[in-house]
């Protein structure tokens, strides 16, 4: 697997994914507002990704902060922590990663600044090593819903290169052939950004599992000619409620699965779990840049001028589609996903198993 992001001698190195698949380049982003544009700019993308890489940023801005006290210290580093929470609204790993890395700092506050600065690069790092874990056994309780011979849909790109490493709605996959089973992975091309023609293709085609390309339209097809037989997604938040807020046009594949009697499974870490927002309305929605649709890349423009865009990176998918959501504590039902708020309740009895 291809590094995402990491720390490497007092720099983040983060895997710049705007140049896959023609491209592997690797940004050096030596103070916070690099890791923060690169956040902003999709060079790392992916809820877990995009967290670790926070976390990261984070302790790159605790050595900009020219100070040698933490009462001087602490409103400084809060103003950073400020700055990155601003780049990307949805994806709601960023804000746990930030308000972890906060409760890390203010446990430290009685150690020295240089010792804080250190610790935090050990945190993030933690952080990094965990998510990787976390994918794991996500791919493991997600195997057993994969049969062999099954042929996969998938929308936008949940692999490793989303994560801090092996994947989430892409590690299910992953676990599964590593089990021996034989998979067929269709991936969407994922208008406007084509995180799957881009990514996801490029991941599968890596990690040599066969796969095949249809553009986002193709899907109904797909579905009314029986070729595909479950779908698995990711997800960027997850609504107390069992909702899921997922790259633009997800909801548009869980009805389609639903009126065709397709399973529809989320893969996703237990952090993109929102348990203060009640329900998918409620979950904040990016808007981005028009170019982005009258433009290819920024650069082929396949629109007139002047015409009015509507561009949101989300959408919504109601519990009500989806079959069950996979995390690192066990596949749940949507429905009961509330239970679960209380960290010392007993998951067992929510689980559910193919």
């Amino acid at each position: 697997m291809i590094p995402t992001v990491e720390w490497k001698d007092g720099i983040v190195r983060m895997l710049n994914q705007t140049k896959l698949p023609t491209e592997v380049v690797y940004e050096d982003c030596k103070d916070y507002q690099t890791v923060a544009r690169g956040i902003k700019e999709l060079w790392v993308r992916g809820a877990p990704a995009i967290g670790v890489s926070a976390a990261m940023g984070l302790a790159l801005g605790a050595r900009q902060v020219d100070v040698s006290d933490f009462d001087s210290f602490w409103p400084k580093f809060e103003a950073i922590c400020a700055e990155m929470a601003a780049t990307r609204p949805t994806a709601v790993n960023l804000f746990w990663a930030i308000e972890r890395v906060k409760q890390f700092v203010q446990a430290n506050k009685d150690k020295s600044i240089d010792a804080i600065r250190e610790l935090l690069v050990k945190e993030s790092q933690r952080i990094h090593d965990e998510d990787i874990a976390v994918n794991k056994r996500i791919g493991a309780y997600g195997a057993p819903f994969v049969s062999d011979d099954d042929n996969i849909i998938t929308h936008c790109n949940a692999g490793s290169i989303a994560t801090a490493g092996y994947g989430t709605a892409e590690g299910v996959m992953r676990a599964a052939v590593e089990e021996g089973k034989k998979i067929h992975v269709y991936m969407d091309e994922t208008r406007p950004v084509l995180q799957g023609a881009r990514l996801t293709a490029w991941e599968l085609m890596e990690e040599k599992i066969p796969c095949t390309l249809v553009t986002d339209n193709m899907a109904g097809y797909l579905l009314f000619h029986d070729m595909v037989d479950l779908a698995i997604v990711g997800a960027d938040r997850i609504a107390k409620n069992g909702d899921v807020a997922n790259k633009i046009g997800t909801y548009s594949l869980a009805v389609l699965c639903k009126e065709h009697g397709i399973p529809f499974y989320v893969a996703a870490p237990f952090s993109t779990i929102d348990f203060s927002t009640d329900s998918g309305v409620d979950i904040p929605i990016e808007e981005r840049d028009p170019r982005e649709v009258t433009h290819v890349f920024g650069k082929v423009q396949i629109a007139p001028d002047g015409v009015n865009v509507l561009n949101p990176a989300f959408d919504v998918t109601p519990a009500r589609y989806i079959t069950a959501i996979i995390t690192e504590k066990g596949a749940f039902r949507p429905q009961d996903i509330h239970h679960l708020s209380d960290p010392k309740r007993d998951t067992e009895r929510f689980r559910v198993h193919p």
